[in-house]
């Protein structure tokens, strides 16, 4: 059994899949990089806040300063235009995969799935040779090979499965089921060209909710199944460009409609796409036993890191200890208030902070509202006070309150403990974080 799974594993197959990807990735990772520094979004996220919010543990991780962050994303899309078009490839992915994943860790301000995806998918282009044609790589070069191993192939179909998959999974809960997360994203959009008087239907925000889940659950099997595949591509491609277009989610409908692509036999590919390209005997280069084996951890990986909250007492999306790097894509919106008080150990003197004399609004809603937030601003509010001459500042977060999409509020901060001077636990529950009655 072993045996015929590591032959399938490094079988060689037509590379065209791989290299129309790349040539879609780059594109669509130029766009992304271009279009931050041209929609305002990298002045909003680097440059006008004073205070960052970056992944904890990776509080050394710091934008640059003054104009620094245009020119970062300026050479991130530059090194995604080279990608693009093959020219020194090795280090074009390289570049791109760590600039990507440095903004990435830097803020989570603005963060979802979208950005987790690319990340890992820029980590994968690294590892993986997509030169084979129209590359300028590949025309330098004598060596053009038309083949691969079906492993390039598979790593894609297995990712997205996965966050399909657990996605529908995620949204088996009451405020997805329930419609209010829907409604509110809908309600606004009344005024949407053609679609609008449609978004604020009961009926169809319904439909949206439970072909929602349907659509997750079964868009992987149905594009792996021959006879329904052309039909779960279209459906696949209005899905995508509907969402597109009510939610502004940038590029990452359309990064799920190139992945799509893997799905189809490669000789397809290079039918509609390379009728040029030439096919040779060469037998790929990657026959290494211990690949099979890394890929097989990375996907237990992928499989562990969605399922990790089960380990965690409370509910995952009042919590939101273990939300990230799970797939739970558009589930719920949070709203609420707090006010943070710094008291001097030494003397009793309490401070009202005032939250705008360090974040900016996005970042107040979060703080508001995400428990990991909430710390991570107690801690810079420690060190500035400590900074001030103040020896011991305890930092509480007072009056507490958050409710889910039109749920009721609760309070979801202990106003007893004292943020500044208690560690986050990442992988387990924290304490002063309140269930929800």
């Amino acid at each position: 059994m072993f045996q015929k799974l590591q032959a399938e594993f490094y079988k060689p197959i037509d590379n065209s899949p791989i290299v129309l990807f790349r040539i879609l990735f780059g594109l669509l990772m130029a766009v992304e990089s271009f279009g931050a520094i041209a929609t305002g979004w990298v002045k909003e996220t680097f440059v006008d806040p004073n205070l960052h919010f970056p992944f904890i543990w990776l509080d050394w991780l710091k934008p640059l300063s003054g104009d620094g962050m245009y020119y970062y994303y300026a050479v991130m899309g530059l090194a995604s235009l080279l990608v693009m078009i093959g020219y020194r490839y090795r280090w074009s992915a390289l570049a791109l995969a760590l600039l990507w994943s440095g903004c990435y860790f830097m803020q989570k301000t603005h963060y979802n799935n979208h950005y987790y995806l690319a990340m890992l998918l820029c980590w994968y282009m690294v590892l993986i040779d997509p030169r084979g044609f129209w590359s300028v790589d590949s025309n330098r070069s004598q060596f053009k090979p038309s083949s691969c191993p079906n492993w390039y192939r598979q790593f894609f179909i297995l990712q997205f499965f996965i966050f399909f998959s657990y996605a529908s999974v995620a949204k088996f809960s009451e405020s997805w089921i329930s419609g209010d997360f829907i409604n509110m994203a809908f309600s606004r959009k009344g005024d949407y060209f053609l679609i609008g008087p449609l978004l604020v239907q009961p009926w169809f925000q319904y439909f949206i909710v439970y072909s929602g889940i349907a659509f997750d659950a079964l868009i992987s099997p149905l594009l792996l199944w021959k006879r329904s595949r052309w039909y779960a591509f279209t459906a696949l491609i209005l899905f995508n460009l509907f969402n597109s277009a009510v939610f502004q989610i940038g590029i990452f409908p359309y990064m799920v409609i190139a992945l799509a692509f893997f799905f189809f036999e490669p000789e397809k590919i290079r039918q509609w796409f390379f009728k040029n390209k030439k096919m040779d005997d060469s037998a790929p280069a990657q026959q290494q036993p211990w690949i099979i084996y890394v890929f097989a951890l990375y996907f237990a990986w992928q499989l562990y890191l969605p399922l990790r909250h089960l380990h965690i007492a409370g509910d995952v999306l009042w919590r939101e200890e273990g939300h990230r790097l799970s797939w739970r894509m558009m589930l719920r919106n949070r709203s609420g208030s707090c006010q943070f008080v710094v008291k001097d150990g030494e003397t009793g003197e309490k401070i009202n902070v005032q939250k705008r004399d360090y974040l900016s609004n996005k970042q107040i809603s979060r703080v508001n509202t995400y428990p990991d937030f909430a710390w991570q601003f107690a801690q810079h509010l420690k060190e500035d006070y400590l900074q001030k001459g103040m020896k011991d500042p305890q930092v509480y977060c007072l009056r507490s309150k958050v409710k889910i999409n039109r749920g009721e509020y609760h309070p979801l901060i202990n106003p007893e403990t004292d943020l500044a001077n208690v560690s986050w636990n990442y992988w387990g529950r924290n304490e002063w974080v309140l269930d929800k009655p």
